[in-house]
């Protein structure tokens, strides 16, 4: 029934016959070779970007290596595209945003331009449709885009905490299926989760509409306890990271919130990929470095050399010329090191990862200003030194990526060491991770193995496996998957990430299906406190179709 090898494999293949491979190339090396071509400036730097590449070290994200060198030659990943609250405002939005979706990028919006429901239109007769009627119209839009692109298009719908229409909003995607192109989010202020922490719940918080704090955050914690939606930002958190304020508060991030960005702006990602980086229980921190350096000279060279969907996008992006490079392997990179994802030397390496990371990043950039010049917003940003770009680091959830990497996704706990994979390239994959594989069909014999991967397949954990020569104690310490993990310590290790993270880090908050509303309540409180900038929370089963899910109950 299993082979994680032959599995993985036709995963990776059928992933690249659907979305990256162009009329001539034949395998993962000719894809290589394209995109390194196209984005490089120098025979070397073409060389170098390639061998990042094929050794699956380094990856830009699906756009990239689905565009470069085609006929599209658009790279980013991420847009922000603002929403002003008229007609033909809006169509002109909706039509930028099918330009950017048809290469493959995603797009964020913040709604709360528009005015409420039943509010004065500005025609002549009628009234205004409200938020939620507008996402509508850009979720059909996205729909028939799908038809045109590789990928499916997805979207970040935004509204502000203070909106007449926030619970409209926060109940829009109640009904499973509804609005199925669209993440939701809530944007909040420090003065809301501070009132919500002091538990003065009963303040109004809307004059207009009579709306307290304990209503509308009662509404947001049923919505995500129900079906995990909507997200939260935080606003004055996002915007103490805001490196050119003066350009304009930040409202909008893309649809995974990674990447918080200024109306029309973009950011090319890219990965590394931090379990390449352990050797002999060490981790190679001078490569780690080098290979930043090296990604971030990629990355910055897109921005030149990409075909931008719209002018304003184009004199946005160069104007701060931010990119998001981050990482993926990290619980693969644990489990190499022999630490359980919920330890405190897990937290301490997450820090130092992502602050090395980001040294490296902004050292790169700080040659690249001298190579070439600071981004043109740098006399009036918060950097001191000249620098070639106003943000470098982001942490993406890597989906697809991660899977031509062979690798854990961005930073995220394996989420089964057995499971089931639908909704990729429209076909489903039975898999088992490999270094689980490697562990225990090494250890066990073939028939013990067997029944261990139809435990955790049915089960999702080896956490209740009672037998101590199929599992060990120590074995359970180190293969703790998504759901054997309590939800504070997944807050704890995003939290160390965005210490040292310039824009955000995109991560799902697994709790399991018994989780309570107050578990939810706190967890939204604690996040806020140790400082994310956006947070995300799947109660599992809350949800009838998902991409990642174990053996059905049989009936």
């Amino acid at each position: 029934m299993w082979g994680t090898k032959e599995g993985l494999d036709f995963l990776v293949s059928e992933t690249l016959k659907a979305r990256y491979l162009r009329k001539g190339e034949r395998d993962w090396e000719d894809i290589c070779e394209r995109v390194a071509k196209a984005i490089a400036i120098t025979e070397e730097e073409h060389l170098g970007f390639k061998d990042l590449m094929i050794r699956k070290i380094f990856l830009p994200s699906s756009p990239t290596l689905m565009n470069a060198g085609t006929e599209f030659g658009q790279f980013a990943a991420c847009f922000v595209i603002p929403v002003e609250d008229g007609i033909e405002e809006i169509f002109d939005a909706i039509k930028t945003t099918a330009l950017i979706q048809k290469t493959g990028g995603g797009t964020g919006f913040d709604f709360s331009q528009i005015r409420p429901d039943d509010s004065p239109s500005l025609c002549a007769d009628g009234a205004a449709s409200g938020p939620v009627a507008v996402m509508k119209l850009f979720n059909e839009a996205t729909e028939i885009v799908k038809q045109f692109g590789r990928r499916r298009g997805a979207n970040m719908g935004i509204l502000n905490v203070s909106h007449n229409d926030i619970v409209y909003f926060i109940r829009a995607k109640h009904v499973e299926g509804e609005l199925s192109n669209f993440n939701l989010s809530v944007l909040v202020p420090d003065t809301f989760m501070e009132l919500v922490e002091a538990d003065r719940v009963g303040e109004v918080w809307n004059k207009q509409t009579g709306m307290t704090v304990g209503c509308i955050f009662s509404e947001i914690v049923e919505g995500i306890w129900r079906n995990g939606e909507p997200g939260i930002l935080f606003y004055d958190r996002i915007n103490r990271d805001n490196f050119t304020p003066a350009l304009g508060d930040i409202s909008a991030t893309n649809p995974c919130g990674e990447e918080p960005l200024l109306p029309f702006e973009s950011c090319n990602l890219g990965s590394i990929n931090v379990s390449f980086f352990v050797t002999d229980g060490k981790v190679n921190w001078d490569l780690l470095r080098e290979v930043t350096g090296k990604a971030v000279r990629f990355l910055d060279n897109e921005i030149d050399k990409n075909t931008y969907p719209a002018p304003e996008i184009e004199a946005a992006t160069k104007r701060t010329r931010k990119v998001g490079l981050g990482v993926m392997g990290f619980h693969d990179m644990l489990l190499k090191l022999g630490l359980p994802y919920d330890s405190s030397e897990t937290l301490k390496l997450a820090e130092k990862i992502m602050e090395q990371i980001s040294w490296a990043a902004v050292r790169e950039s700080r040659k690249l200003a001298a190579e070439k010049e600071p981004f043109p917003e740098h006399e009036n940003s918060t950097w001191e030194l000249p620098m070639r770009n106003a943000a470098l680091t982001a942490v993406a959830p890597t989906g697809t990526i991660s899977i031509l990497a062979g690798c854990s996704a961005g930073i995220e706990p394996v989420f089964s060491w057995v499971y089931r994979r639908t909704r990729t390239v429209g076909k489903e994959f039975m898999l088992v991770h490999p270094l689980f594989e490697a562990h225990f069909m090494s250890k066990l014999p073939e028939v013990d193995y067997n029944w261990l991967l139809e435990h955790v397949y049915k089960h999702g954990t080896l956490q209740n496996v009672e037998n101590p020569k199929l599992v060990s104690e120590e074995e359970k310490r180190i293969f703790r998957s998504a759901l054997d993990i309590d939800w504070k310590a997944h807050i704890n290790v995003q939290a160390a990430f965005q210490r040292h993270c310039h824009a955000g880090i995109s991560k799902t908050i697994n709790m399991p299906d018994y989780a309570g509303k107050e578990d939810i309540k706190q967890a939204l409180i604690y996040a806020w406190r140790q400082g994310l900038k956006g947070l995300t929370i799947y109660r599992t089963g809350s949800r009838q179709h998902v991409v990642l899910s174990l053996k059905k109950p049989e009936s």
